[in-house]
């Protein structure tokens, strides 16, 4: 299981966390992901070829679990309609939300827990780009499924393109059925509810959520058993290299942090010097030599050695009689 952090001292009390530093990173997977897509489109052929060769291994090992459950998500709306539902959002909002739950008050361990979940989705994303596969639900006719997210679609914002709002279909990549990340993310959210939820309805949804997600996936055909299954590896294998991950990642850290004292200890100090360091005096520095005047400068009224502030007394009896 995931470790939790040591007792703090000045030495090991790690950086505080901030929010627009863990952006970048869900924009990153979200690039790479849209690669993956890119990549996929051209090898349909070859995604339906993988999708049918997954069915054909479920057959001959009798553990094809996805017609029957279609069967019955289709024949039954009551089932459908809410599966539908809970395959289009629940993805999308409970994982965030436990990231969240975890940054704000985990934050021991949230950066080990983001590390697994992270590093499966990337291998997950690889899979997506290696083994490109068609789902239960593009396969033709004749292997019996019926996509229910495209039969249910006008009670939902979903069109027939997978889980996506109408009209952002070519967003998703259709083609990613192995491994489902659903199942997988699911399984993650699980974990960090039974080992951090501390109550039991943190622990019965913390088994219920995965569950409950494995047999959606399958019953509105958009996974294979062995996609749910090869979900499970892949969050199996992130866990064990999210520690090494972690330790690269903070050695490239240790490296460019010094790196980037020496960039900024070569900027010029006045390049450094904040707005308001700049000096008071508006002559700084510049002087006039002795005799000299500015363009339409007057001759001074006063003799030379009296100012012309000086009093009467400062003056002398020579001073004007005006000053007196």
């Amino acid at each position: 299981m995931l470790q939790t952090a040591t007792p703090r001292t000045r030495e090991n009390v790690p950086l505080r966390l901030r929010w627009w530093t863990e952006l970048p990173l869900i924009v990153l997977v979200y690039a790479c992901y849209s690669a993956g897509r890119l990549l996929v489109r051209g090898d349909v052929q070859g995604a339906v070829d993988h999708g049918r060769d997954i069915l054909s291994i479920e057959q001959t090992l009798h553990i094809n679990a996805e017609h029957p459950l279609n069967r019955l998500f289709t024949r039954e709306p009551w089932l459908g309609i809410p599966a539908d539902f809970w395959y289009a959002s629940l993805h999308y909002i409970v994982t965030p939300a436990i990231l969240i739950w975890l940054f704000r008050s985990r934050a021991d361990i949230y950066r080990s827990a983001r590390t697994w979940l992270m590093t499966s989705t990337f291998i997950g994303l690889i899979g997506f780009t290696l083994l490109p596969t068609c789902p239960p639900r593009l396969l033709s006719a004749g292997h019996g499924f019926v996509d229910t997210m495209a039969s249910y679609s006008s009670y939902g914002w979903w069109g027939g393109d997978a889980s996506a709002p109408r009209g952002l279909g070519g967003m998703t990549n259709q083609y990613a059925a192995m491994p489902s990340l659903h199942v997988g993310w699911a399984l993650w959210c699980g974990v960090m509810l039974w080992r951090y939820g501390r109550t039991r309805t943190a622990r019965f949804f913390a088994v219920l959520y995965p569950l409950t997600t494995t047999i959606v996936v399958m019953g509105t055909a958009n996974h294979y058993l062995l996609d749910a299954v090869a979900g499970v590896a892949v969050m199996g294998a992130g866990f064990l290299l999210a520690p090494y991950v972690s330790r690269l990642a903070d050695r490239i850290t240790a490296r460019l942090t010094p790196l980037a004292s020496r960039l900024v200890s070569r900027v010029p100090a006045v390049a450094r010097r904040s707005g308001g360091s700049r000096s008071p005096i508006v002559s700084d520095g510049c002087q006039t030599s002795a005799g000299e005047r500015f363009p339409r400068q007057r001759e001074p009224r006063f003799p030379s050695g009296a100012e012309s502030g000086a009093s009467p007394k400062d003056s002398g009896e020579g001073a004007p009689a005006a000053a007196r």
